[in-house]
């Protein structure tokens, strides 16, 4: 069952940290850090993407530290969003399938609830053309 969960913005954190924890809450997605910002429904480039090891105050447009309230009923552009405008981070969720991570570009309206759900469904079950999909989810 998922549950409410908060998380600690501070600029000491490395971004390994936040993804643990909020990866415990919510299994079939991760949140991934970039250097940039992407443009609403398009996908970020991989050879943006910041490695975990990197702390926040490294990568945040600006300062400010705070606590993060995320609801599984929270929509993936809400909280790419709320990462963005109050902290200066860009995130992007991505959604297991099987055994790769797609980039939720095409179902950023889809709750984390339900992008969770739909990855759980989508690595328990084998594709049955066998097909690998790509990075970006197709529309």
């Amino acid at each position: 069952m998922l549950t409410s969960m908060k998380l600690a913005i501070k600029g000491n954190t490395a971004i390994s940290s936040l993804q643990r924890i909020f990866s415990e809450q919510f299994p079939y997605i991760k949140i991934e850090f970039f250097s940039q910002p992407h443009a609403k429904g398009k996908p970020t480039s991989a050879k943006l993407m910041v490695p975990g090891n990197r702390t926040l105050a490294e990568i945040r447009s600006f300062s400010k530290e705070g606590e993060m309230d995320i609801v599984p009923e929270m929509t993936v552009d809400q909280l790419e969003q709320e990462f963005e405008n109050s902290y200066g981070l860009h995130v992007q969720v991505f959604r297991k399938s099987g055994r790769i991570w797609l980039e939720t570009t095409a179902t950023d309206e889809w709750t984390l609830g339900r992008q969770n759900q739909e990855g759980r469904e989508l690595s328990e079950s084998p594709r049955e053309d066998g097909e690998i999909p790509d990075y970006h989810e197709q529309e």
